[in-house]
């Protein structure tokens, strides 16, 4: 223990005297109130340092994906779906909400597949449920009723946040494939974007703003054409929001065909596709190559009249002449990206030759 020294003067005279006495009274009844209070200080400091020592992780929940994500979460309104379901069975129905929140919410902070769902409960909310309830779950899920309520909050939510304009939306194709060699109805193979050709798949179709916000989505069977989708789903997709307005449609080269292309000139949309330059005629690709490109902000314009052969509804030939504007840029970035898969794709191909030649090693 340190001592303490202080002094607090001296005099002759006996009210001064005392006057001092009374000081040095009352400051060594601080310093010992002080001192006892760092006392428990340390004595708290201990326990909670003794309490935190024995703490594991099956002692501790998160709140923070609730506090943040399940706000937004909140905030869409698709929580709702299943607390308004026709279902009289309450607990059943705030039992599914609750997982459509879950599955959600460990989408964000804990991505994986379904069954990932298992372990983010148990390891951020101590909680366990079955493989079973989950996969029980998503039969429910993707009912039509349900599917199209979620779509409807989404697309309320998203055009609200567009200022309740939605004036673009992009059309894309993915493939999922299922580690298995069985075919059913849905699941067939087809052309995999993943490259795995020998497996089954399915086909989504999703529509989305330019911003990536989601609008709608459509399942396809695996060997479905992708160019054979596009009118289906703004089909669908028009009459399930009853727009009052005709979106502009912007879609990659694979919708490119007669058929999507009549059929969108016809009904009046204006449309942005993607066009392959190997597909267009000699005079036209003259033109492109003696067109000047400085650098990457040039662009030229091309006004294109032709005429285009489709089959209608009876399957009938028929003709149609468009008026197109062709829109060409240069970008020395996906230049040189091309330029390194021309060269990676030219090794694999010399690659067997070069083996051939050279000397069998000793």
């Amino acid at each position: 223990m340190q001592s303490c020294r202080e002094s607090w003067g001296s005099s002759k005279d006996r009210a001064e005297i005392e006057e001092l006495y009374n000081q040095a009274l009352r400051r060594i009844d601080e310093l010992e109130n002080n001192l006892l209070h760092a006392s428990k200080i340390d004595d708290e400091q201990k326990k909670l340092e003794k309490l935190f020592s024995q703490i594991t992780t099956q002692d501790i929940t998160s709140y923070g994906d609730e506090l943040i994500f399940g706000r937004l979460f909140d905030t869409i309104g698709c929580n709702e779906i299943f607390e308004k379901n026709s279902s009289k069975d309450i607990r059943n129905r705030q039992e599914k909400s609750t997982l459509f929140r879950a599955l959600v919410l460990s989408r964000i902070i804990y991505p994986g597949s379904k069954l990932e769902l298992l372990h983010y409960l148990e390891y951020f909310k101590q909680q366990e449920i079955s493989k079973d309830k989950i996969y029980r779950f998503l039969d429910t899920l993707y009912t039509t009723d349900i599917k199209n309520k979620i779509e409807t909050c989404i697309f309320k939510h998203t055009k609200k946040i567009m200022n309740n304009t939605i004036t673009v939306t992009f059309y894309d194709v993915t493939t999922l494939h299922f580690e298995s060699e069985s075919e059913d109805d849905l699941r067939r193979i087809g052309f995999s974007k993943e490259g795995k050709l020998n497996r089954p798949q399915i086909q989504l179709r999703l529509f989305t703003t330019l911003q990536g916000y989601p609008l709608s989505f459509e399942v396809y069977e695996g060997n479905k054409f992708e160019g054979h989708t596009l009118v289906d789903i703004l089909q669908k997709f028009q009459t399930r929001f009853s727009l009052s307005g005709k979106p502009i449609v912007v879609a990659d080269k694979g919708m490119l065909n007669s058929a999507n292309i009549a059929y969108l000139e016809k009904n009046n949309y204006k449309y942005i596709l993607a066009y392959k330059i190997k597909n267009i005629d000699k005079e036209l690709k003259e033109k492109i190559a003696n067109l000047p490109f400085i650098d990457d902000g040039t662009i030229h314009t091309i006004d294109i009249t032709k005429e285009i052969v489709y089959k209608d509804d009876n399957g009938k030939n028929k003709k149609l002449e468009i008026r197109q504007r062709l829109i060409l840029t240069y970008s020395s970035k996906r230049a040189k990206k091309d330029k390194r898969t021309r060269e990676k794709a030219l090794e694999k191909i010399n690659m067997p030759l070069i083996k051939k030649t050279l000397p069998n090693q000793i």
